[in-house]
């Protein structure tokens, strides 16, 4: 399954690097997003690096999700595609 990222998880003067917010377009609702938490999700870098995390949570209720990945990301990844497994 393929996503997308949106943004960051930030607060109000915040902004945590290593959760991204994703969006997918096949999930539509929180409850289909909440069948999406413990899986694993990948980033390929430009350069070939890969980036691993875990789903956390779903994110609102139109079906995004909340992704913790083990280092921080960077800002080019915006918008960039990911793959869930």
């Amino acid at each position: 399954m393929k996503g997308t990222i949106a943004n960051f998880r930030s607060g109000r003067h915040t902004q945590n690097t290593s959760h991204m917010i994703i969006s997918i377009n096949e999930v539509t609702d929180r409850e289909k997003a909440a069948a999406l938490v413990g899986k694993n999700v990948s980033w390929k870098s430009p350069a070939g690096k890969e980036i691993k995390g875990k789903v956390a949570s779903a994110h609102g209720n139109n079906g995004a999700i909340r992704v913790i990945f083990e280092t921080g990301m960077p800002g080019q990844s915006l918008g960039n595609k990911i793959e869930i497994a």
